[in-house]
């Protein structure tokens, strides 16, 4: 079952590349008590999360946490040493927390994953975006297969 807005997130544990190495991170340490803009790409370092996605989110930074946004995070079934290296490749620095869900454990948890066999990429998440205020779903904006039109920073500013 897919998850809804008015829903509250799956507890899940993340993990995030930080100077120290790879660290944990669980949905309470992210979300909670906190208004925080997530958005999943189905890969790290693919076309259009690369070109258009994750680089939105950082253009975007100063103007989604003036309209009240205190973290940015985004996720994908890659592991941590991969979202790291994205990041870093993407200059995302402290503007957006790389939520590495290595194992799909999060994406399958909200119902929000895809089968990329066709593409030799196993399981992953769907392209979406949410805004989640203390854990709860308050915005869901899940792309239809091969779309990328809801989930851009540009459209969750318009839903702040």
């Amino acid at each position: 079952m897919t998850i809804s807005t008015g829903d509250r997130l799956p507890d899940a544990t993340f993990t995030v590349m930080t100077s120290d190495g790879p660290t944990k991170m669980t949905t309470q340490d992210v979300f909670g008590g906190k208004t925080v803009a997530l958005f999943a790409v189905p890969g790290a370092f693919t076309p259009t999360c690369s070109a258009k996605h994750l680089p939105g989110y950082v253009e975007k930074a100063a103007e989604l946490r003036a309209k009240g946004v205190d973290a940015i995070a985004c996720t994908s079934v890659n592991d941590v040493f991969v979202m790291g290296a994205w990041g870093k490749d993407q200059g995302v620095g402290d503007d957006v927390i790389m939520l590495a869900d290595g194992n799909g454990d999060f994406a399958a948890a909200t119902g929000l994953e895809m089968d990329g066999s066709g593409f030799g990429m196993g399981k992953r998440s769907k392209r979406y975006s949410m805004i989640v205020k203390d854990g709860v779903v308050t915005e869901l904006n899940i792309e239809e297969p091969g779309d990328f039109k809801v989930s851009s920073a540009d459209f969750m500013l318009g839903q702040l």
